[in-house]
């Protein structure tokens, strides 16, 4: 019989899932360096896989708990844009599929933003139902950021076309007609909250990307309205525009108020 040459032995691994495949037990014993630089990498990646796995799994614990309590159609909320000097504080609700899977997701934060985009995609094509809730700098002015992420979160829930009978959210509490549960960090501990954190931070960028052909001088495409060095020297120049939280600090004690652009 011919034996396999390293390139063979390195692409047949690429194949296999299960440690105990007798094929890498065979493999253990060929002694050719090659094949054990290729066996020890099928090895981390066979790892890192488990992890993953461990971990998505770890994530739906709360979606577990609440269907094992009787409940179906479970909603994930969470919000991004409260730090910002410019722009909207946006939310999302997400109801999943029991079904569903996605290992890698976790907090939007956590990701890049081509791995936010891919996720973007999937949860969309796979969601039961997704809503979307956004306030704008003004009213965020008039009742303030924190009343601005609660009327958001339950503009999110209003928009899910299908109702959900439990919500699960990001660090908040929301007077609301469904039991919810509030979950400190909820974006990394539940696949349903990560996913309306990754479906809220990429319809918060995508917008803050229009608004930056807008207003190229702010630099909104790479800060996304956040307090950059090139944004407060672009404030300092230009004034302040319509898209900006005069209520927030640095901007509320600026003197170039009157400079508002149109």
């Amino acid at each position: 019989m011919k034996k396999w040459t390293v390139q063979e032995i390195d692409e047949k691994l690429q194949g296999i899932k299960d440690s105990k495949d007798p094929f890498i037990k065979k493999v253990s014993k060929d002694e050719r360096k090659g094949v054990q630089v290729a066996l020890n990498r099928w090895f981390k990646q066979y790892e890192q896989q488990k992890q993953t796995e461990a971990l998505f799994y770890e994530m739906t614990q709360y979606e577990r708990n609440v269907r094992a309590m009787g409940y179906k159609y479970i909603a994930g909320i969470d919000e991004v844009g409260r730090g910002p000097l410019a722009g909207p504080v946006v939310a999302a609700a997400v109801i999943l599929p029991e079904s569903f899977t996605l290992l890698g997701i976790n907090d939007s934060k956590k990701l890049s933003e081509q791995k936010r985009e891919e996720y973007f995609e999937l949860i969309q094509e796979q969601a039961i139902a997704i809503g979307i809730g956004m306030i704008d700098a003004k009213e965020i002015d008039e009742i303030n950021i924190y009343e601005a992420t609660k009327k958001a979160m339950l503009s999110a829930v209003n928009n899910l076309t299908t109702s959900p009978d439990f919500l699960l959210i990001d660090a908040m509490k929301l007077i609301s007609p469904y039991p919810q549960e509030s979950i400190i960090k909820g974006d990394a501990k539940s696949i349903s909250i990560a996913a309306a954190s990754i479906i809220a931070k990429v319809t918060r960028d995508r917008l803050m990307k229009k608004i930056g052909e807008e207003y190229p001088q702010y630099g909104f495409s790479q800060n996304m309205g956040y307090g950059t060095k090139e944004h407060l020297l672009a404030l300092e120049q230009f004034g302040v525009t319509p898209y900006h939280r005069r209520s927030f600090a640095p901007i509320k004690n600026m003197n170039q108020l009157e400079l508002e652009l149109n």
